[in-house]
């Protein structure tokens, strides 16, 4: 259980471990998909006629001619072709809403692809179990379970979310997915009980948006379900859910809500996360002063970065003191399992 109030921040890197799309593997399907240069052909893609179709609709949608919409998605290749992400790529193309409208379907085609080929399952093989392909202990949802049901009755599960904040900058729904999966396994609830307790009590933040509320989610979002279809016939209304940063900032009081979970936080936890610019962006609007415990994993960041990675985090976070940051070369998962002594205290 834990115990502390926290934030967990969770990034791309996260998701690998489910073999979800990194950044770089997102940016490299948009280029493939959107090349149309062999429509018609025997050597045509099945992702670019499907990608097709959809423009076309979407042309249809936003009362634009078909070639625009066309000229527009070259345009986002083009630009992914040198991208660091397509968060990235569609903020910085905020002059032409033909080419974010673009990035918008893209993601939601692309992730909602993903969720259907991912390890994490739409249900477990065996009643009871995890949902998960492989080994579920090299996972970091699955220590994420246990850190909410670990020394805690069912007769006080209502806490195990009580003191944490998730926000999570990727679209897939992996976490909520799952988490009424580990109740279940936990406490021998059935599925449509865990779910009703995480729908009322998990705080989870999607800065960028998410592709679809779960079914059992509550509020107004577009809905689809986890793994259930490559093409979901609400897919343009999940697009217009994706949110650019520029879009979140306009939004004062989303964004104000996000930041105050941060500032409010006693620690703070970055899993799989980047640390690019316009996501601290949106997490920090100044130097937060209360010296929260900040843990991070920085799998795969070369050496010569993690001095500079140390600072700027010590000054976004106003940490006067070294040991309040644990920067751990590991995996998320690795992360989660290791420090879980710490998390839960």
């Amino acid at each position: 259980m834990i115990r502390t109030r926290t934030v967990m921040v969770i990034g791309a890197g996260a998701s690998c471990e489910l073999q979800m799309p990194s950044g770089a593997d997102l940016l490299a399907r948009i280029v493939q998909g959107y090349d149309f240069s062999r429509l018609g052909t025997e050597s045509q893609s099945r992702e670019s006629v499907m990608l097709a179709r959809h423009l076309s609709k979407l042309a249809e949608r936003m009362g634009r001619e078909q070639r625009e919409i066309i000229v527009a998605a070259q345009a986002l290749r083009n630009a992914a072709r040198v991208g660091k992400s397509i968060d990235a790529i569609i903020e910085q193309y905020d002059h032409d809403p033909l080419v974010v409208a673009c990035g918008k379907l893209a993601i939601a085609f692309f992730v909602g692809q993903a969720e259907t080929r991912a390890t994490l399952r739409e249900a477990p093989r065996v009643a009871g179990e995890l949902p998960i392909q492989g080994k579920p202990e090299e996972t970091w949802l699955y220590w994420l379970g246990q850190l909410f049901t670990a020394g805690l009755p069912r007769s006080k599960l209502e806490k195990a979310f009580a003191d944490l904040t998730i926000v999570s900058f990727n679209y897939d729904r992996s976490i909520e997915h799952f988490l009424p999966h580990a109740l279940v396994m936990a406490y021998g609830l059935t599925l449509k009980e865990a779910q009703a307790i995480v729908a009322q009590h998990l705080v989870i933040l999607h800065p960028y948006g998410s592709v679809g509320r779960l079914p059992w989610q509550l509020g107004q979002d577009a809905q689809a379900e986890w793994a259930g279809s490559e093409q979901p016939w609400n897919i343009h209304a999940i697009a217009n859910q994706i949110r650019t940063c520029s879009e979140r900032l306009a939004d004062r009081e989303w964004t104000g809500r996000l930041r105050r979970s941060v500032a409010e936080a006693k620690r703070i936890v970055f899993l799989g996360f980047g640390f690019h610019p316009q996501n601290l962006d949106l997490l920090f609007d100044r130097t937060i002063s209360h010296n929260p415990d900040v843990l991070a994993s920085i799998h795969g960041l070369p050496a010569s970065n993690r001095p500079l990675l140390a600072r700027q985090i010590k000054r976004l976070c106003g940490l006067e003191f070294d040991d309040l940051l644990t920067l751990e070369n590991a995996r998320a998962f690795e992360t989660l399992r290791d420090h879980a002594l710490m998390l839960e205290s």
